[in-house]
């Protein structure tokens, strides 16, 4: 299908490289170190790469992230704008500030090519609710809307993408700073489990907690319930993506489907990748549905 535009996105927003490319959204790959060893976010095109990178967790190693500089930047536009206008939503400034590079690389592209447009995005957004907003923004596209309307959807849609999940095992979010040591160590001996979600700007608020996975489960099913668009009723699209723990996976989605009802069959479930793994560490599951504007 020839389209208006190009559409386009980040490794992160973590769906199978073989669905984003079928719907033809070009990508830019983030990276991580372990060991000084640079290995690429692949979106799944390594069918063994996330089991390779939790093993070497499991060894103690600890990877790092990094952001997208202008350069890479610049190099991605640039051959994307020899073939048309550009839309490109960007992963979430409240996770990285790549986004910052990228409307740096913008402004240098717009001087290189005065006759294409380059819009540059910010989503606020992360991981699987960033996925179901460039999906979202990639139907409206295929449904033949012009670049400026897809432009002024993302826009609005970008705050209604709630982001709701807890975690088991709060190692990396200690190390991320955004637990502290002590607490952190405390929380794992005891089975405490933080709740979050994202605000407004796309910064994880840790705003309760509960002794134990099967309360966790219940408590976040229930945060979901009363945050959905049309609450129990809501029939909209949800995705769940976790870090390495399918079966914490399932039970999440069997405490949804008995509040929504109307959701049964249609939750679809995939794992965080390995940039937003590097942060979350094993245990987390994140749920991803449309709600009202998040909280500033």
């Amino acid at each position: 299908m020839e389209h208006k535009f190009i559409l386009s996105c980040e490794s992160t927003v973590d769906m199978p490289y073989s669905y984003i490319s079928g719907r033809d959204i070009p990508v830019i790959f983030y990276t991580y170190m372990i060991d000084d060893v640079e290995y690429v976010d692949d979106m799944g095109r390594d069918p063994e790469a996330l089991d390779k990178f939790y093993a070497l967790i499991a060894d103690g190693k600890l990877p790092t992230t990094s952001q997208i500089n202008c350069e890479r930047y610049c190099e991605y536009f640039d051959e994307l704008l020899q073939k048309g206008d550009v839309l490109h939503i960007n992963f979430g400034s409240g996770m990285t500030a790549s986004v910052n590079n990228a409307y740096e690389a913008q402004a240098k592209m717009k001087e290189k090519y005065p006759d294409r447009k380059l819009v540059v995005i910010d989503s606020y957004c992360s991981c699987g609710g960033y996925g179901l907003l460039v999906e979202d923004a990639a139907d409206l596209r295929d449904a033949g809307k012009s670049f400026e309307e897809v432009e002024a959807w993302v826009n609005e849609y970008r705050h209604k993408m709630q982001h709701q999940f807890f975690s088991t095992d709060l190692t990396m979010f200690r190390r991320g700073g955004r637990v502290s040591g002590p607490a952190a160590m405390v929380g794992t001996l005891l089975g405490i489990c933080p709740i979050m979600n994202l605000d407004a700007t796309g910064h994880i608020i840790a705003y309760d907690k509960v002794k134990g996975k099967k309360k966790a489960i219940e408590k976040n099913a229930d945060e979901i319930v009363k945050r959905a668009e049309n609450m129990g009723d809501y029939d909209g699209k949800f995705y769940i993506c976790h870090s390495h723990c399918p079966d914490l996976a399932e039970l999440t989605v069997k405490a949804i489907e008995e509040r929504m009802p109307k959701l049964k069959g249609k939750i679809r479930m995939s794992e965080i990748g390995t940039i937003i793994a590097s942060h979350t560490g094993v245990g987390t599951v994140a749920s991803f549905f449309y709600g009202e504007p998040r909280n500033k």
